[in-house]
């Protein structure tokens, strides 16, 4: 069985930022699926369950309420691991074409004062949210993000090297 795209990045040393985490091809559509990671992995505590609750909802509602982007995005979410978001988009861009609304995005929790949809009718669990520390990690992702704009290392997914034998056995350590 083939090891899944997104287990081929080296978690030990993926740094918080934005990355391609596979396109895809349907029919004659393409949809890009981004990695946007806020911590780094095994390294960090992961984000607190209510924040990143908290921040699912107001990062998807300002992304499909944003005029350039709305018709672009097929679903916002938590990792599993708690370490960041996956992105999906129609097309395929490179993960610095997105930087910009994702900034937008992350500087939108900074400034509400209530999460969207956090009520019992428009959500399964409505009372696990904490918009205090989704404004915190928010602004920690913000400010890393401005300061490390230049840097490559937040746009390129480092590669896990896997051992390949000379009859082509690969081997996936852990």
């Amino acid at each position: 069985m083939e090891l899944i795209q997104s287990f081929s990045v080296d978690h030990t040393k993926i740094v918080p930022g934005i990355f391609t985490s596979r396109v895809d091809v349907l029919g004659e559509y393409r949809v890009t699926t981004y990695d946007v990671r806020l911590k780094r992995p095994n390294r960090e505590p992961v984000i607190d369950v209510g924040a990143m609750h908290s921040l699912e909802h107001l990062i998807a509602t300002c992304l499909r309420n944003d005029p350039d982007w709305k018709d672009e995005v097929v679903y916002w979410g938590p990792m599993g691991c708690l370490t960041g978001f996956y992105l999906i988009l129609k097309g395929e861009r490179a993960p610095r074409e997105i930087y910009d609304i994702l900034l937008r995005a992350f500087k939108f929790v900074l400034d509400a004062e209530e999460v969207p949809g956090a009520t019992a009718v428009n959500c399964g669990h409505y009372l696990m949210h904490n918009l205090g520390m989704a404004k915190w990690y928010a602004k920690e992702f913000v400010d890393y993000l401005e300061a490390n704009a230049d840097n490559d290392a937040i746009f390129e997914y480092p590669r896990a090297e896997r051992l390949v034998t000379d009859d082509g056995q690969r081997f996936f350590d852990s």
